[in-house]
């Protein structure tokens, strides 16, 4: 009988890990099938896709910067086309103000009491994938209301806290040319980023595929794919990702010799005025498991650390006048750094 029992406990066990397993192939394949999506409209940009689905699958939020006419607006709201989420588009202007993201308060009358209360109308910060766009031609005071929301997934007006919807993920442009009256995000602001992507022009091939695609009158249909119950649970299972010490440690060390007072990497005493701090650490490894998920791996890589470097910290080295005045970048600090730390033994 006891028997018996402990077969059929087995057999139950048994069938809800091959579920497990099933279901978390299933959430894999549906990744992978949504950057097949977006793919239908956006034309190249491959490296761009990927990063912008990892962070979505770190739960974390984007910068993207390129100059006007790579698509930038059209692949985002592509995306959430095939995320089946709620999508606000944002246009920031000189003249906008917090409430005009966040909501305001409104006087309503009851009819049948004839009592009047304030009703808090929510603004178009209330959705799943919000489009910032041109993040840094809006006054601070409205850039810290967005940015408070991206730290703490809610908001607070008049001493009442809304939280906010969920999967909440923030993508924001800037353009790199055009700076005046531009209002740049201080270092501290564009910390809460968790990648700082750069979108560059495209291959001659691909421009040729554009043109082709996007003057005649077919326009491709984009299907939703994932949803918002299946991408939070990407997201707690990007968590359960495994990663070795070995490559802990070295990410602890790469983060270390990004600062010019204690790193022994001379390149980085010479054109580093301030080096990351250990949210980049964290964001690395975080971004790192992502990428290994998405690639169908349950353990992170040395190459998903390394790859994962340069947009984790390309906003968060400051260079200083002397590099600025000679065109280094923080991505060529970035290259010396991969070059000089010693790979971890062991590591594929």
């Amino acid at each position: 009988m006891r028997y018996i029992e402990a077969s059929i406990t087995n057999l139950k066990r048994f069938r809800r890990l091959e579920n497990t397993e099933n279901n978390l192939n299933s959430l894999i394949q549906k990744i992978s099938s949504l950057k097949s999506e977006i793919q239908k409209v956006i034309v190249g940009q491959d490296s761009v896709i990927e990063e912008m689905l990892i962070a979505l699958m770190a739960g974390g939020h984007c910068l993207i910067e390129g100059v006007p006419g790579l698509a930038k607006t059209l692949m985002v709201r592509t995306m959430s086309q095939a995320l089946d989420l709620s999508f606000r588009r944002i246009q920031f202007t000189p003249d906008l103000m917090p409430s005009d993201i966040i909501g305001t308060e409104i006087l309503e009358e009851d009819h049948t009491t004839g009592k009047r209360f304030f009703k808090f109308n929510k603004g178009p910060l209330f959705g799943n994938i919000i489009l910032a766009d041109e993040i840094n031609r809006t006054p601070p005071k409205t850039q810290a209301a967005l940015l408070e929301a991206m730290q703490e997934f809610e908001v607070t007006y008049a001493g009442q806290t809304y939280p906010l919807d969920r999967p909440f993920f923030i993508l924001a442009t800037q353009n790199p040319i055009e700076q005046a009256g531009t209002y740049p995000l201080p270092e501290a602001q564009l910390d809460r980023f968790l990648l700082y992507i750069k979108i560059g022009y495209p291959s001659a091939a691909e421009e040729t595929r554009i043109l082709s695609s996007t003057t005649g009158a077919t326009k491709p249909k984009v299907n939703a794919i994932i949803g918002a119950k299946e991408i939070q649970e990407l997201q707690k299972l990007t968590l359960q990702v495994s990663v070795s010490e070995d490559l802990v440690t070295y990410t602890s060390e790469l983060i270390r010799a990004t600062r010019p007072d204690t790193s022994s990497v001379p390149y980085i005493k010479e054109w580093v005025r301030w080096g990351a701090g250990p949210r980049a650490g964290q964001a690395i490894i975080l971004t790192a498991k992502a990428r290994a998920l998405f690639k169908g791996r349950y353990a992170v890589t040395l190459e998903d650390l390394q790859t994962m470097a340069y947009p984790v910290l390309r906003h968060r080295i400051l260079m200083n006048f002397k590099a600025e005045a000679e065109n280094v970048t923080a991505d060529d600090a970035t290259t010396e750094l991969l070059k000089t730390i010693s790979r971890p033994k062991n590591s594929l």
